[in-house]
């Protein structure tokens, strides 16, 4: 095993150091820290680099969605479990899904459907981390991140697919269980690895990422003088300084000044150069937008890409609480599927929609779902896997798996497989204890 030492809100019902030097350098005039999130990157094992050019978009349905509701219905089952909706034709035969998603219905024979992902917990923070990481650790009673998100795994160890671009993005923002960065964030790898989010609301006229906009008063020629100020400074002390790290310095704030005065990120995030017939398509709502956000952020050469889309901690009112959300994320989706496969980008670009678990296959008195990590969904697309089918199947009740239980962790290998990360690769913690990328998990075969 290579081990690689490193350096240093919805409600739910759960209730001059060299950093210094950094902030207060290039990027600190613009307002942005930018060479502290990237400086870890370059620490990678030249072993782990991978040299594919996929990508992953995850959308993440905060707050647990139910799956007797949507990917999993059971109509036979008693009136209090199979809920209120029917079933509807899919493109690909036998592989029903709810009336609500007639959009994703016709491009069923691109998406996969895992019916028996299942853990054991019904703990928000724990399922989500469970879920994010691969790792059961944190919980409501520990909430500190204890294992790197997938996303920060795949910064550290593959980077972006493109320079002058981070690796990591979360739009619009990066949250699980009301915790930014939360289960998304990099824990022991890093700050450098966190994702870096959008901000702000890619529906609205107004849209930027003001982490790329200089402060008013500020000119390209500021900065651009700027930065020869810090390479004459850094010149002076590069004598004295025998351990190479300035030379490294000068590295992050290069890419950290790419990303701001350069095109490429710029470009990559101005959703308003899409034709808005096509912003359409995806809906104009945050959700919508920011999943077409996602597709130009993974054409443009980042790495991986979290969509947040939450609110889904549904223990009353489900009927009506489907009847809002499910039609905004089937548009979402399917058109997701289908910009991706008209651009050519969908062998290489994988889609994952998940959350922390599933709802409980009874219904409640108050006519809502409560937490069940015993059962739930997962949907898989893209990057080369194979899709127009199911993987599993739960009990006649929704209740528990019947056949080919699916983990966090196997969910997690598919999408490193697809992103070409050896899952053994190892790195330490801040007491010097190594842990591998996963610990328990197989790519789902059936998919790869």
């Amino acid at each position: 095993m290579l081990t690689v030492t490193t350096g240093d809100h919805y409600r739910h019902c759960d209730g001059l150091t060299r950093r210094s030097f950094l902030q207060a350098g290039l990027l600190g005039i613009a307002g942005l820290s930018l060479p502290g999130w990237l400086r870890l990157r370059a620490e990678a094992a030249a072993q782990a680099k991978a040299t594919r050019d996929t990508a992953v978009i995850l959308i993440w349905l905060d707050g647990g969605p139910t799956h007797m509701d949507t990917y999993d219905l059971k109509v036979k089952a008693p009136a209090e479990y199979r809920g209120p909706f029917k079933p509807i034709r899919s493109s690909v035969p036998g592989l029903d899904v709810c009336e609500l998603l007639p959009l994703q219905a016709k491009v069923m024979d691109k998406i996969a459907v895992v019916r028996s992902l299942a853990h054991t917990t019904g703990d928000h923070f724990a399922g989500a981390h469970w879920m994010l990481t691969g790792y059961l650790g944190s919980t409501a009673a520990n909430l500190d991140p204890m294992y790197p998100s997938a996303g920060s795994i795949t910064a550290r160890v593959r980077g972006p697919n493109r320079a002058g671009l981070p690796a990591y993005v979360a739009v619009p923002y990066a949250a699980s269980v009301g915790l930014i960065p939360g289960y998304n964030s990099a824990a022991y790898l890093g700050t450098s690895y966190n994702p870096f989010q959008t901000g702000g609301d890619p529906s609205a006229a107004t849209f930027s990422v003001q982490n790329l906009q200089l402060p008013g008063g500020v000119t390209l020629g500021q900065l651009e003088d700027r930065k020869r100020l810090l390479g004459r400074f850094d010149g002076l002390r590069r004598n004295v300084d025998r351990s190479g790290t300035l030379d490294t310095l000068d590295r992050f704030q290069r890419e950290a000044y790419e990303m701001i005065s350069g095109p490429a990120a710029r470009r990559a995030f101005d959703i308003d150069k899409e034709d808005p017939r096509l912003r359409d398509r995806y809906g104009r709502h945050t959700w919508g937008q920011s999943t077409l956000l996602a597709r130009r952020l993974v054409e443009a050469g980042v790495t991986f890409v979290t969509v947040h889309m939450g609110g889904w901690d549904d223990h009353a009112q489900v009927e009506a609480a489907m009847k809002y959300k499910l039609p905004i994320v089937d548009r979402a989706l399917a058109a997701l599927v289908s910009d991706l496969s008209e651009r050519g980008l969908y062998e290489r670009v994988a889609i994952c929609v998940c959350g922390e678990f599933g709802r409980t296959p009874r219904i409640n008195p108050s006519a809502g779902r409560d937490h069940w990590g015993e059962s739930g969904f997962a949907l898989l697309g893209g990057g080369g896997l194979k899709t127009g089918l199911a993987v599993g199947a739960t009990t006649d009740k929704g209740e528990y798996p019947k056949e080919r239980p699916v983990s966090p962790g196997d969910l997690l290998a598919t999408l490193y497989h697809v992103l070409g990360i050896d899952t053994s690769l190892s790195f330490t913690d801040r007491s010097g204890r190594p842990h591998p990328i996963l610990r328990e998990g197989t790519p789902i075969a059936e998919l790869v």
